[in-house]
């Protein structure tokens, strides 16, 4: 069925999409900066659905680590079917007061290493004819979230760009952007979440299948869920200065947790 690349791997959505992609019969390259985490993984998809899996540790801020990830995605003995962009986290800071090589890493991790690893991909991808790429971007990119929509806005407007570029090659590219997830996502960056009411939740099961689907369906943005659809649509429509004023859900605590 293919190999497919998931960076991210150890954690939230990354560790639903290694263990979908194999369940369907992927092998699976599992990338991240815990070895520990990603050892034990790669011995559970192999037991459980006897597919190859790889382990790639790989510090995404780290530009000799991100190359290390790209040649292998270029690797015409191991090729790569797809592409999973999904390594990111929150930056519980605000950004005049906050510490900026941590902004700076961030935008290593959730712009800089998407570029470079999309860019290998697709170049190993098009000249055989076959293969996707799924950015994991987030509704955030529609709001005024800090940096964190920043960089959720350039995964959108990129993964739309290339796959304006990749049409008619047989290689295909999506972002999924999907709204508030039950994973670790907010725990290990510190972000207090206890007054969101239960209805604006996702399980990471759910969305990762979205994802994945809408990749087979080649669908260029994936946004799971209707209430989801419904708040995107909305956000699309909504002036800048409506959108603005709906703030930031952070509260300040500690340093995050990278995935």
């Amino acid at each position: 069925m293919g190999t497919a690349l998931v960076t991210g791997a150890s954690a939230g959505l990354g560790l639903e999409f290694a263990w979908q992609l194999a369940t369907a019969r992927h092998d699976v390259v599992l990338v991240a900066r815990d070895e520990e985490r990603l050892t034990r993984l790669a011995r559970q998809l192999e037991a459980a659905a006897g597919v190859r899996a790889e382990v790639l540790v790989a510090d995404l801020s780290d530009r000799a680590d991100v190359e290390r990830v790209a040649e292998r995605l270029r690797s015409p003995q191991r090729p790569v079917g797809l592409l999973v962009n999904n390594a990111g986290y929150g930056l519980n800071q605000e950004f005049v007061d906050g510490d900026v090589h941590a902004e700076e890493v961030a935008l290593d991790v959730m712009v800089r290493t998407v570029m470079v690893l999309s860019h290998a991909a697709a170049g190993a991808m098009v000249p055989r004819g076959r293969g996707a790429i799924l950015n994991v971007g987030s509704i955030a990119a529609l709001m005024a979230s800090g940096t964190y929509s920043a960089h959720k806005a350039w995964v959108r407007t990129f993964t739309e760009s290339l796959a304006v570029e990749l049409r008619g090659t047989g290689v295909t590219a999506t972002v999924v952007n999907p709204g508030f997830t039950h994973t670790e996502f907010h725990e290990r960056g510190r972000i207090d979440m206890s007054a969101m009411p239960d209805a604006v939740w996702l399980n990471a099961e759910d969305v990762v299948a979205a994802a994945l689907a809408d990749v087979r369906r080649g669908a260029v943005i994936s946004t799971p869920s209707l209430r989801y659809k419904a708040v995107s649509a909305i956000a699309r429509l909504a002036p800048r200065g409506a959108v603005r004023s709906v703030g930031r859900y952070r509260r300040p605590t500690d340093e995050p947790v990278a995935d």
